[in-house]
């Protein structure tokens, strides 16, 4: 691989990783104003997104491992956010309880401020051109 293009390649992925460390401080630190984390309303969100949900599916929708969202969901019940009934077999399936989606809704608004800021720089068009790039690069399995 030339000299020049390694670099550039270098230079993008470092600047990917830059604008996601930046994106999810902003959300982390706006998130304890309504009580939860980013992690914890990632996993709300993957919940609500899709009820009934065993640990190793939202474990993956939250590119987590299914060791570290079993400690999470562990606390999001403890807080009274998630249930976690029976499902068929030994599967236990996941569901917001009604403080639980108050906490996703406050974290909604407070996400789309901490957002709209983080891409602000950027207009409707670079905005859309962005997320066009992204999605050729990762594809969305939602």
């Amino acid at each position: 691989m030339r000299d020049d293009l390694r670099v550039q390649l270098q230079l993008l992925g470092r600047a990917v990783k830059q604008t996601q460390y930046r994106q999810h401080r902003a959300l982390d630190t706006a998130l304890t104003a309504v009580g939860t984390t980013l992690a914890q309303w990632d996993a709300l969100r993957a919940i609500s997104r899709t009820p009934g949900a065993s640990a190793r599916e939202l474990a993956s929708a939250t590119f987590q491992t299914e060791q570290a969202f079993g400690g999470l969901v562990g606390r999001l019940a403890a807080q009274g956010l998630v249930e976690r009934r029976p499902g068929r077999g030994r599967r236990i399936e996941h569901h917001l309880t009604v403080v639980g989606e108050r906490t996703l809704a406050a974290g909604h608004e407070v996400a789309d401020e901490v957002l709209a800021e983080c891409f602000s720089p950027l207009d409707e068009e670079g905005r859309r051109a962005l997320l066009e790039l992204l999605e050729r690069l990762a594809p969305s399995s939602d």
